[in-house]
């Protein structure tokens, strides 16, 4: 097959699945006859298959325990496949083109939210759940605008549209809604000045901008939740911080609420929860980042499953978009003792990397990572460190020029962690799911048929195009 016929008939396969008409009337008895009141779906954006591997490694090994998503593999609990991740204009996705593969049932082009190559605008999935009257919603440990968020609930040409995007969620009206971002909705930071939490708090959402605040939030209205400017801490930074620990919940503590409101609509619910900072750590080959954020979404999944299983009724797809920077556990004779760092790490390298300053000695500098990381640098490996402060170092997710590549590349004979690159990757990657509707999942799939397998799930017709 050509190249160009591949991603074409990658469209045109979905063609039909983009829009829909009327929306049927949900089947009921969910329990009794194999149709799912409710659909979970965990997202760890940018998991390679080393990312799940270590951090099943380091949850053995350091806590005793296996990690829940490879526990449900040991223990079949799980239906298992792999997914085909492209765009419509690559082999290699980004989050973008990969949520809207799922959000809107077709193939679109890098960068774009539920715009087809040919200006097609399929009705994103929660939107649809919506107007079948179910609950909807996402939760996300980056901006709650970005994209694997967004793709799931709005049509826009442009991924970096996110003040546009936050206007957008005013309109929908969406019921639960979680993550980081202020600064697409704070008047200081948008270019029109406009008060998006003004204007959310003035239509009857309940804002909350802390751990204490979504703890007290009862449910009675839509919920808007924005936890720090941008994306969320990394894991290991607030588990680490008792300030941030106080303020800034977890991926799972989000999970858990949107679940406790949520559970409680007649007619369920569906939601999205991303591990959105996974793929961020992945860009930045930042190992103690990848490998707790892995974790705190882990404890999502175990958050899921355990309402699942309470429930017969929910269905829990567990997946990520692409893979990013292929990181694995290399041989070497010192392969355990390396890896057992990551048990004492009490930092990122992002955080490290953004205490130091160019004025640094060289002694500050090996200090700083023995404490946080238990790193014994060389001079010559401190040196490198700071030079590369003088010169920069351009890298996606990376706005201060942090040396990311440069300290990844030092760390490996200390880790034993190696990267392939600093990007996302065309992987096929993990699928798991669980609950009613799971037994009809294929060993392998699309990205993009998992929209009519979600709607299927539920009882809907499938999505025809008319």
């Amino acid at each position: 097959m050509k190249r160009r016929d591949f991603f074409k008939n990658g469209i045109l396969t979905t063609l039909g699945l983009g829009a829909f008409g009327s929306y049927p009337t949900l089947a009921a008895n969910h329990r009794n006859n194999g149709i799912a009141k409710n659909i979970i779906f965990l997202v760890s954006d940018g998991m390679s298959s080393g990312t799940l591997n270590m951090a099943d490694i380091l949850m053995r090994h350091k806590y005793g325990k296996p990690s829940t998503w490879i526990n449900l593999y040991e223990t079949n609990q799980v239906k298992r496949a792999l997914m085909e991740t492209a765009s419509a204009n690559s082999f290699v996705t980004d989050s973008a083109a990969a949520g809207s593969a799922w959000g809107g049932g077709i193939r679109v082009r890098n960068g774009a939210l539920n715009i087809g190559p040919n200006g097609e605008r399929p009705v994103p999935i929660l939107q649809k759940f919506k107007s079948m009257g179910k609950a909807v919603g996402c939760v996300t440990s980056v901006q709650i605008t970005h994209a694997t968020p967004a793709s799931f609930c709005v049509n826009n040409g442009s991924r970096n549209a996110m003040p546009e995007i936050a206007e957008d969620y005013l309109r929908l009206r969406f019921d639960v809604m979680l993550g980081g971002g202020a600064n697409y909705f704070s008047p200081e930071r948008r270019e029109d000045k406009r008060d998006l939490f003004e204007a959310y708090r003035q239509t009857g959402f309940d804002l909350v901008r802390n751990t204490k605040e979504l703890q007290q939030t009862k449910g009675d209205k839509p919920i808007m939740g924005i936890f720090a400017d941008e994306g969320l801490p990394y894991a290991i930074d607030r588990i680490n911080d008792p300030g941030l620990k106080e303020t800034v919940p977890s991926l799972a503590e989000m999970t858990t609420k949107a679940l406790d409101i949520l559970k409680n609509k007649p007619n369920g619910f569906v939601m999205q929860v991303e591990g959105g900072k996974v793929d961020w750590a992945a860009h930045g080959n930042d190992a103690p980042a990848l490998l707790y954020d892995q974790l705190d979404f882990d404890e999502s999944v175990k958050v899921a499953m355990d309402f699942a299983i309470n429930n017969g009724d929910t269905l829990v797809i567990m997946t990520t978009d692409h893979g990013n920077s292929n990181p694995g556990l290399f041989y070497s004779n010192q392969a355990n003792k390396n890896f057992e760092r990551l048990y004492e790490t009490k930092a990122s390298n992002e955080w490290v990397l953004n205490q130091i300053e160019p004025s640094f000695t060289s002694g500050r500098v090996r200090d700083l990572f023995m404490e946080y990381q238990k790193i014994p640098l060389k001079n010559e490996e401190v040196e490198a460190i700071l030079a590369s402060y003088k010169v920069g170092d351009d890298g996606l997710y990376n706005p201060s020029n942090l040396p990311f590549h440069q300290l990844a590349g030092l760390q490996s004979s200390y880790t034993s962690i190696q990267w392939a690159g600093t990007n996302h990757s065309a992987d096929h990657v993990e699928l798991a799911m669980y609950g009613p509707g799971s037994e009809k999942l294929k060993g392998f799939v699309r990205n993009y048929e998992l929209h009519n397998f979600m709607l299927e799930a539920v009882g809907a017709e499938r999505n025809l195009f008319l």
